[in-house]
């Protein structure tokens, strides 16, 4: 399933939302390049909160002027040797166009250089390193001599500034900063923004859910469009009971602290406290952690090993719930929480993309129709004095039958009193259920009924 995120990135600085003297900014600083001339601020600092829309502007700024984008995100390996070999090489020398056209920076033909997240950078100061710069894995050192010797713009995008500039303040003065605020971005905007997404998607939602929805993601745009995306899958309608599905993040964000506490970090006590006081069931914990491995780790064995400790932590609970011996919860619990933080081998950049469980998504779409089966279950059953285990077993052989015969199909569901729900259920086929409840049995010669009754008795031997 796409991203909607991705999907609906804004293309131009117009469509995104947010400060107007933001834009204004960016688009004089692009101008300067533009004409060939070099910017004495050659690099940007965009810094706010996660999901504000500090890299779609940087995006739509290169599309808007056609600018080729170099980018490196929180999910490459980001050192000092890879930020010199990548960006710097990038920001010196000139390009080529899609269609191998050579493209000379004198003539405005510019690339943008993108650092996102650059706030994680993970410092360390090697032994051999006795002066006072900096020698790191992250590479602060090898973004301030590119950014000197840079031919091109530069972006670093960062949540944390004071993280970005700690033990780098020569970065600060190379650096113009521009500071995305959550609260100069206006309510209404959202509410639109999320309404040309619903229509896009052919999804009708209700103007109080788009509202609400808006009012909840505190100017994280794109929290909103992920929460938009989690209520409308699967749907052509959305109203007001569908933002149930958006509770937990009404719980004093524990679910989502919890996760970024099991993936951000490897401190199992304070995990295992924050599993033991959050109010909620570990069976579905194991849900929302399932889900988003993959959103968190991007090496592969990372990842196999982090769904071996989920795996070993279902097998409890799966014990747990056959035996009702609930003390097995605290295994499950401690290897779904640390056994998950500490099977990667490194830490990650913060993301903050967690997903709503797919599964239980699911199943609540997926509701109706179980129960609608239950039903058609309990009345099979009482009708050949089976269990529901049993039932389940010649069920589709039931269906199979109606399915073959009208004349039985329409017999049985008189004698199981079934709905039109039911009967949907077991043909699968809408026009033959409107046929089966139109047709006037009654109307029948009182000798063609009584054939009909003897032939059904005979199908129920069957049963």
């Amino acid at each position: 399933m796409e991203d909607w995120t991705e999907k609906y990135r804004p293309k131009t600085l117009d469509e995104v939302i947010g400060d107007a003297e933001i834009k204004k900014k960016l688009r004089k600083w692009a101008e300067e390049w533009n004409r060939g001339i070099i910017p004495v601020k050659k690099a940007i600092i965009l810094h706010g909160k996660p999901g504000i829309g500090k890299t779609s502007t940087a995006l739509a700024l290169a599309r808007e002027y056609g600018w080729t984008v170099i980018e490196l995100n929180a999910s490459d390996v980001r050192n000092a040797e890879n930020i010199r070999r990548i960006a710097m090489q990038g920001a010196i020398h000139e390009t080529f166009s899609p269609s191998g056209d050579f493209l000379h920076s004198s003539q405005g033909k510019r690339k943008l250089i993108i650092l996102d997240e650059a706030d994680n950078l993970f410092e360390r100061r090697t032994k051999e390193d006795t002066s006072s710069n900096l020698t790191d894995r992250g590479g602060k050192r090898a973004i301030i001599e590119t950014i000197k010797r840079a031919n091109h713009p530069i972006i670093l995008i960062a949540n944390d500034f004071r993280g970005l500039i700690k033990g780098a303040d020569e970065l600060r003065n190379l650096c113009d900063i521009i500071r995305f605020d959550e609260r100069k971005i206006r309510l209404m905007d959202i509410v639109n923004y999320l309404r040309r997404i619903a229509k896009s998607e052919n999804v009708a939602v209700s103007n109080d859910v788009l509202i609400s929805i808006a009012e909840r993601c505190n100017g994280d745009i794109r929290s909103a469009v992920r929460d938009l995306q989690t209520i409308c899958t699967g749907r052509t309608t959305v109203g007001a009971d569908d933002l149930k599905i958006l509770n937990y993040r009404d719980r004093d964000h524990t679910i989502y602290e919890i996760l970024r506490e099991i993936f951000r970090t490897k401190n199992i006590s304070s995990i295992s406290r924050s599993i033991q006081a959050v109010d909620e069931d570990p069976e579905n914990i194991i849900l929302w952690i399932a889900e988003n491995i993959p959103n968190e780790y991007f090496d592969i064995r990372d990842i196999s090993a982090a769904y071996d400790k989920v795996s070993k932590a279902d097998v409890f609970l799966g014990r747990a719930r056959r035996t009702r011996s609930f003390t097995l919860w605290r295994y499950a619990a401690d290897l779904m929480s640390g056994g998950v933080a500490t099977a990667k081998r490194r830490l990650y950049p913060s993301r903050t993309r967690y997903t709503f469980p797919s599964w239980l998504l699911e199943m609540k779409y997926s509701r109706q129709s179980r129960e609608t089966r239950e039903k058609v279950l309990e009345k099979l059953g009482r009708y050949c004095h089976c269990s529901r285990r049993k039932t389940k077993e010649f069920l589709d052989v039931f269906a199979n039958l109606m399915k073959r015969d009208e004349n039985l199909a329409r017999y049985f569901r008189e004698k199981l009193d079934l709905s039109k729900e039911e009967m949907l259920l077991i043909l699968e086929d809408e026009s033959r259920v409107k046929r089966i409840f139109s047709a006037d049995r009654t109307s029948k010669p009182k000798g063609e009924k009584d054939r009909v009754d003897r032939r059904m008795m005979k199908q129920e031997r069957l049963f």
